[in-house]
């Protein structure tokens, strides 16, 4: 079993900066893939940003340029660095964690969900 804690979101003005981080922890596992979704209200959930223990990296088109996706791998953490937020960035964030576990397999983790809200 692999648990994701995340943390940061919140409220913020539009063009200013948060910080989303997620850490995973648990029994022996390593990571395949660490990423963030998000989800707005009314709409399905969409990749925002997924990068590989390899550092491969891919963003939504719409976040290019304004978001940093980074992943620390001796700590297992990804954190997601949001610069010059839109309104249209107000969703809930989900941390997401493709990972391989030891007799188990490759396994699928999603994170509770962090708020975050820009106004205008």
């Amino acid at each position: 079993q692999v648990q994701l804690a995340e943390s940061g979101g919140g409220l913020v003005q539009a063009g200013g900066s948060l910080r989303l981080s997620c850490a995973a922890s648990g029994r022996s596992f390593s990571i395949n893939t660490m990423g963030w979704y998000r989800q707005a209200p009314g709409k399905q959930r969409e990749l925002v940003a997924l990068i590989s223990s390899r550092g491969t990296i891919n963003y939504a088109d719409s976040v290019k340029g304004r978001f940093t996706i980074s992943l620390d791998n001796a700590k297992n953490t990804v954190s997601l660095q949001m610069d010059s937020l839109k309104p249209e960035d107000t969703a809930v964030y989900y941390c997401n964690a493709d990972v391989f576990v030891p007799a188990i397999g490759r396994w699928n983790y999603w994170g509770q969900g962090t708020q975050v809200t820009v106004s205008s």
